[in-house]
């Protein structure tokens, strides 16, 4: 068989693009490594349980309070307003996401990414088969890799593809804690902890996300020399979860910014983090992969429907058009406070300000900068400023 696309890597941004082409009416090959989970908080907004169509049942948890927790231990609450935020188990709900594009029409393939190849008979992809230990040869019109941070399509396919930036992210899923063990943990079954805390990470945060019966307990960070393992169990520690039975612990890498250039200009454009599209900042991913995914395939329909390689241009404009400003405003913040424990400090402090609550929160939900409020948003510069510049004492209340 010869495919429209062949779409490499399984997670939320591959499985989107392949439902997308195999719902529009193409050939489309899904493959994916099977038992691969990525370590994730699991956190999705109402826009992707709104534009994704997520089923109500994927939704393990429905969060009403994020709470920010300095390096010195105070907590600011800031409560979601008319909503909640939905949490996710990765290892079921990228199964299910597969699961729908095959459904849809997908035909799913379990094996490794090798390479692509190409002679007079056109685009190839070259695979090994799981079941069988064998090689495999693809025909393909068009490649989506969706392969990951450590792309081997990026880095084979596309400029820049081998120079992406990434944090190490790790967390443990353990088993909630319930009666005593749950009186005495700092643990709250609606409510997300972010941990800002150079003794858990140095320059990121660390986490606390329930999801349902389970949490996920985790941290990421750029620096090597940190322990991950270590760092997530002072963080179990802080938060009194120590013996919660741990049910399984993941890592992998993060991307730290879009790639300059999604596509080879021929036959191959990338998604989801092989793309770089994790944002800055809160390392939020779930929401932009899936957002990646259905660019990646709005650009491969262009391109088939004209013939025209440049038409896969189309993933990263339309992609950057609605979500790059957010991205450059996040990156500015998260350079800006994420430095030491002193400016981490002072940026949970601003998070007690109604206007910023509001504001992040609006932004968060429904992933565009509000516009609606400006005075709002000189309020905030202002404040900010004047964190930034130590011009104010942090305030608790």
């Amino acid at each position: 068989m010869t495919y429209d696309v062949f779409v490499v890597g399984g997670g939320p941004s591959g499985a989107t693009a392949a439902e997308d082409l195999a719902r529009a009416g193409h050939k489309v090959a899904l493959l994916d490594r099977a038992g691969r989970i990525k370590p994730c908080g699991g956190a999705i907004p109402p826009r992707a349980i709104r534009d994704f169509n997520i089923p109500d049942h994927m939704i393990v948890a429905k969060i009403n309070t994020a709470r920010m927790i300095s390096p010195t231990g105070r907590a600011v609450d800031i409560h979601i307003e008319g909503g909640y935020v939905g949490m996710v188990d990765r290892e079921d709900f990228d199964e299910f996401l597969r699961d729908r594009a095959a459904k849809t029409g997908a035909e799913r393939l379990t094996g490794t990414f090798l390479r692509i190849e190409r002679d007079t008979d056109g685009t190839h992809v070259v695979w090994r088969d799981k079941v069988s230990g064998e090689e495999r040869r693809s025909q393909t019109k068009l490649v989506i890799g969706a392969d990951g941070a450590r792309s081997g399509v990026a880095r084979a396919e596309v400029p820049g593809g081998d120079k992406i930036p990434y944090v190490i992210a790790y967390h443990e899923i353990i088993k909630a804690p319930e009666g005593q063990m749950a009186a005495n943990a700092d643990y709250d079954p609606i409510r997300c902890d972010v941990i800002y805390d150079g003794k858990i990470s140095p320059d990121f945060y660390g986490w606390v996300f329930p999801h349902g019966k389970h949490a996920s307990v985790g941290m990421g960070t750029e620096v090597d020399s940190v322990d991950l393992k270590q760092a997530t169990a002072a963080l179990r520690a802080m938060a009194g979860l120590t013996d919660c039975e741990t049910i399984r612990k993941e890592g992998a890498p993060i991307p730290l910014k879009p790639l300059d250039r999604w596509d080879n200009g021929r036959d191959v454009v990338l998604a989801g983090d092989a793309a770089g599209v994790v944002a800055p900042s809160s390392g939020e991913g779930i929401f932009y992969a899936m957002a990646g995914g259905r660019v990646a395939a709005t650009a491969a329909q262009a391109c088939l429907r004209s013939g025209k390689p440049e038409d896969l241009k189309i993933a990263r404009k339309l992609f950057m058009k609605e979500h790059g400003t957010v991205f450059k405003v996040l990156r500015s913040m998260q350079d800006a406070y994420y430095k030491n424990d002193e400016r981490r400090e002072r940026f949970v402090s601003l998070c007690h300000d109604i206007d910023v609550q509001k504001l992040t929160f609006e932004a968060y939900m429904n992933k565009s900068l509000v516009k609606a409020r400006p005075m709002a948003h000189v309020k905030i510069g202002i404040k900010n400023v004047a964190h930034l510049l130590g011009l104010v004492s942090p305030k608790w209340v």
